[in-house]
């Protein structure tokens, strides 16, 4: 996902030395329900 303003651009990696990983469920039990909470629009 190119979108996210920590994408680096010419490698596909994040430019963050370390993320937020949270959850858009009250009761998670996929692994789909997480969500990078790191994620900033460009």
């Amino acid at each position: 996902m190119n979108n996210c303003a920590h994408h680096c651009q010419d490698t596909q990696y994040c430019g963050l030395t370390e993320i937020q990983v949270g959850t858009h469920e009250t009761n998670p039990t996929m692994v789909e329900c997480t969500d990078c909470q790191s994620f900033k629009l460009k």
